[in-house]
């Protein structure tokens, strides 16, 4: 448990440590060096964030699949160990 919030907390380290980043497509670029330095850098962080929330969602689904998988695994192990 300990691994799996050492690579959270990096990720999110990482994540929030990127300042400087630019926009993610040709439109977005335009768009943003038409509207000014502040909101450009708040669109980038939208689109940072629109980004992120996908791969937490799935990364949620594959814990949660991972734990129950986990916990399957020890009730056979210990059915197979104790046979009636």
């Amino acid at each position: 448990m300990k691994y799996f919030f050492g690579i959270l907390l990096f990720i999110f380290l990482g994540f929030f440590s990127a300042q400087n980043t630019a926009a993610q497509c040709s439109v977005c670029t335009k768009t943003s060096l038409q509207l000014g330095e502040k909101p450009a850098q708040g669109m980038n962080s939208a689109i940072l964030y629109l980004m992120m929330m996908p791969f937490a969602i799935v990364g949620f689904i594959g814990y949660r699949w991972w734990k129950n998988n986990k916990k399957f695994e020890e009730q056979e192990a210990r059915d197979t160990d104790n046979p009636l």
